[in-house]
């Protein structure tokens, strides 16, 4: 009975054994398992990344070498759109498709190219032939395809051609931006204008606005074509400017070419005369010497100088286009367009103070400007002498570009404020240096009298937009070629303000270039030629802006008040045809 107690009490050790030896096992089972379990999920991602990725990484850098062999572009993102002052859109960037090929899958070399040639009717088909014939597994054969063409091209069936999308440049307005707005390369690079000025701001997707109207840049375009048609002129520029901001409203070069399709343009067409141009313009310097003599000298309208006879300086005589062989007043110096009487004037002032006056200006320096295509501007090197002194008192030897002009002009009739030329909207337009003053109010209202006396009664006759008050400036000079001046090649010019008892716009036509016809009896000059561009500007900008006409008494014009001042105003002479 003991021993059978015994084996039983074995036995039952035994089974307490066994048991924490299957929970063990179970254990350890489970746990080798999960180690698996990680071991296969870790395996596989392990072949996922050398393989399979690994393949497809490779395939991508394969294609990014060829592409990159081709110069493919690389755009990090969209470019930024650009906007006139009033939000509408003058430059955007769409994504279209370009056609690529796969040489490797090209069964039937001709039978390709002629049915994509009959799809795409510019297709380069040397570049065409070289990308179907190439060895490597990718390249373009035409960018930026229509819908259509791409609709046509999918129906062709050639597994070979495939589609890639790509950012291009779109300019909605066509032409009428061109040399201040610029346009881009096929890979988005800023070449010309704002696209290239603001590249970094632009290609980081921001947009930018311009200062520009929409409409007034219809308005001028339209007015200098139509002078160059009826003068049959080389080329032209018209400029509209806030005559207290500085702001560029409007801005034409002529000719010009439609952005879209910038490749086809010509060299002429390109280039910006507006800012990149320097000409001289003649008489209309004669708006910055006169205001000189009365800021620095403080002499009275009733002054005189003696414009009898011609002036000899050296080897150059000063000669008035249509002389008044008589002593003059300041203010019939400046309606009558007299060189020797500014001539006179600018040696009152003297040399060194007449450049000082003009370097205010900002008529001696480079422009500070917001696109790059400014022009160096041509001055004689100082001191200048007494015959320099002279001559540039009129604008002889002084070449500018037409914004400049502008800017300088805005300066004289805005209250004497200096301003900055822009063209790039801003937050809180400012004048120029934190409203340095460079002339007088009293030499300012000066001035715009005197501007307005030129339209009422001298050389701008033709100016006058009827109900609008307008004052300006004409400017003829003769084109220096091959270092000789030519009386045949004039650049003929028009500056005004308006309204010139308080101005809020500058306006200039320039023409390069015109030739006579039968309405201005053969004449080219700038009363015939820019004037009468610049009234019809000015009517269509009122119009624009809803400035109504003004019903004014012409007694209470503001030129009435230098009328006693100007011998013999209705002599038959003065009304004689407009001149320099």
């Amino acid at each position: 009975m003991m021993w059978r107690h015994a084996r039983h009490r074995a036995i039952f050790i035994d089974g307490e054994k066994r048991a924490a030896v299957c929970v063990a096992q179970s254990r350890l089972s489970f746990i080798a398992a999960c180690f698996i379990l990680v071991y296969l999920v870790i395996g596989a991602r392990l072949v996922d990344l050398s393989v399979v990725q690994g393949n497809m990484l490779r395939f991508d850098l394969a294609v990014e070498q060829d592409q990159g062999a081709l110069n493919v572009p690389k755009i990090a993102q969209r470019r930024g759109d650009v906007y006139d002052r009033n939000g509408f859109l003058v430059a955007t960037t769409l994504k279209t498709p370009s056609l690529y090929v796969d040489p490797y899958l090209v069964l039937d070399e001709e039978a390709l190219l002629t049915d994509l040639a009959g799809v795409i009717p510019d297709l380069d088909l040397e570049k065409a032939v070289r990308a179907v014939t190439a060895k490597n597994r990718f390249g373009w054969v035409h960018h930026s395809i229509t819908p259509e063409q791409q609709q046509r091209i999918l129906e062709i069936g050639d597994p070979s051609l495939g589609f890639e999308y790509e950012y291009k440049r779109f300019y909605p307005q066509s032409a009428l931006f061109t040399h201040m707005l610029g346009y881009t390369d096929r890979d988005g690079l800023g070449l010309a204008g704002v696209e290239r000025s603001y590249d970094d701001v632009l290609s980081a997707g921001n947009d930018v606005h311009l200062t520009m109207d929409l409409r007034l840049q219809h308005i001028v375009r339209r007015e200098v074509s139509r002078a160059m048609s009826e003068f049959t002129a080389k080329a032209g520029a018209g400029v509209v400017m806030d005559a207290k901001t500085g702001e560029v409203l409007a801005a034409v070069s002529l000719p010009d070419f439609d952005l879209n399709d910038a490749g086809d343009a010509t060299d002429m067409q390109k280039f910006n005369r507006l800012s990149l141009g320097v000409y001289e313009l003649g008489s209309m310097f004669k708006i910055f010497s006169t205001a000189a003599l009365l800021e620095q000298e403080r002499v009275p309208m009733s002054y005189t100088f003696d414009a009898r006879k011609p002036i000899k300086v050296g080897w150059y005589t000063i000669n008035d286009y249509h002389a008044q062989k008589r002593i003059l007043t300041v203010p019939e110096i400046f309606m009558h367009s007299s060189n020797i009487g500014s001539a006179l004037m600018g040696q009152m002032v003297g040399g060194d103070n007449l450049r000082a006056f003009y370097k205010d200006l900002g008529l001696i320096d480079r422009m500070d400007f917001d696109i790059k295509e400014v022009g160096h501007i041509l001055v004689p090197k100082a001191p200048w002498s007494d015959s320099t002194t002279m001559t540039a008192s009129y604008g002889h030897g002084l070449s500018t570009t037409p914004v400049q002009m502008c800017a300088g002009v805005a300066t004289i009739v805005n209250g004497g404020f200096s301003v900055r030329p822009t063209l790039v909207k801003r937050d809180q337009p400012a004048r120029f240096k934190n409203d340095v003053r460079v002339v007088s109010e009293e030499t300012s209202a000066s001035m715009r009298k005197l501007l307005r006396l030129v339209v009422t009664e001298g050389t701008g006759r033709k100016a006058d937009a009827q109900g609008y008050a307008l004052g300006g400036k004409t400017g003829t000079a003769e084109k220096s070629v091959n270092g000789k001046y030519r009386r045949d090649k004039l650049i003929s010019s028009f500056v005004g303000a308006f309204p010139i008892d308080d101005p809020k716009y500058v306006v200039m036509v320039m023409v390069d270039e015109p030739n006579g016809n039968k309405q201005s009896y053969g004449y080219a000059t700038a009363g015939w030629v820019a004037a009468p561009a610049v009234s019809r500007i000015v009517s269509g900008i009122a119009s624009v802006m809803g400035m109504p006409a003004d019903q004014y008494d012409p007694a209470l014009d503001i030129s009435a008040e230098l009328l006693p001042f100007v011998h013999d105003k209705k002599k038959k002479g003065v009304k004689k045809l407009a001149s320099y």
